[in-house]
C-alpha cells in the first residue's frame, strides 16, 4: 500500500514537473512571407513613393520577363522554343543585374511517386540552370532545388492542373 502511494506521489511530481518547462517566447517569429513581401511582412518597395518596383528586385524581374516559369511535357524535362524564348529574356534581365543571384525550382504533378517527382523536378531546374550557364550566367549565381509534387501552383486532378505544375520557376529573392 505504501508503495503504491510513493508510486502515484512520484508520477504525480513528474507531472507537474513536466508542465514547467516550456515558456512562450518573449518575441514571435515572422509570419510566412506573401506575394509581394518580406519574411519580415514589409513591402520590399516600402519607401518607393513611385510605385515602380527598385531596380533588380523580384517585382522588377517579374515586371520585365513574360513568365519566371518554363513548362514541360508529361514526364519530359526537355526545353522548347517557348521554354528558351522565356529562358532568354531571363539571361538579359540577369546579365543587367550581375549581382543578382537565382534559385531555380524544380517541380512535377501530382501523380509519381515522391522520390521519382522530386527527381524529374531536379532534372527540370537542371534543364533551366544548363541552359542560363549555358548563355553566360555564371552557375555560382545560380542554385536548383527540387519540390517534386510537393508544391503545386494548380490542385486538382486534372490535365489543366497537371500541366500548370510540370514547371520550373526562377526566383529571384526580394
Amino acid at each position: 500500500m505504501i508503495r503504491n502511494g510513493l508510486a502515484i506521489a512520484a508520477l504525480a511530481a513528474t507531472m507537474a514537473l513536466a508542465g514547467c518547462g516550456k515558456k512562450t517566447p518573449d518575441v514571435l517569429p515572422p509570419a510566412p512571407a506573401e506575394d509581394g513581401q518580406t519574411q519580415t511582412g514589409e513591402d520590399p518597395n516600402a519607401g518607393n513613393v513611385s510605385g515602380v518596383p527598385l531596380p533588380g528586385s523580384r517585382g522588377d524581374f517579374l515586371q520585365n520577363v513574360p513568365s519566371d516559369s518554363v513548362y514541360f511535357e508529361t514526364e519530359s524535362f526537355s526545353l522548347d522554343g517557348q521554354d528558351r524564348a522565356t529562358l532568354d529574356s531571363q539571361i538579359a534581365w540577369l546579365q543587367r543585374y550581375p549581382n543578382v543571384r537565382v534559385t531555380i525550382e524544380g517541380h512535377a504533378d501530382e501523380r509519381g511517386t515522391r522520390e521519382y517527382n522530386l527527381a524529374l523536378g531536379d532534372r527540370r531546374a537542371n534543364a533551366a540552370k544548363n541552359y542560363l550557364a549555358g548563355r553566360g550566367i555564371p552557375t555560382s549565381r545560380m542554385t536548383v532545388v527540387s519540390w517534386g509534387k510537393e508544391r503545386p501552383v494548380a490542385l486538382g486532378s486534372d490535365e489543366s492542373a497537371w500541366s500548370q505544375n510540370r514547371r520550373a520557376v526562377s526566383v529571384v529573392p526580394q
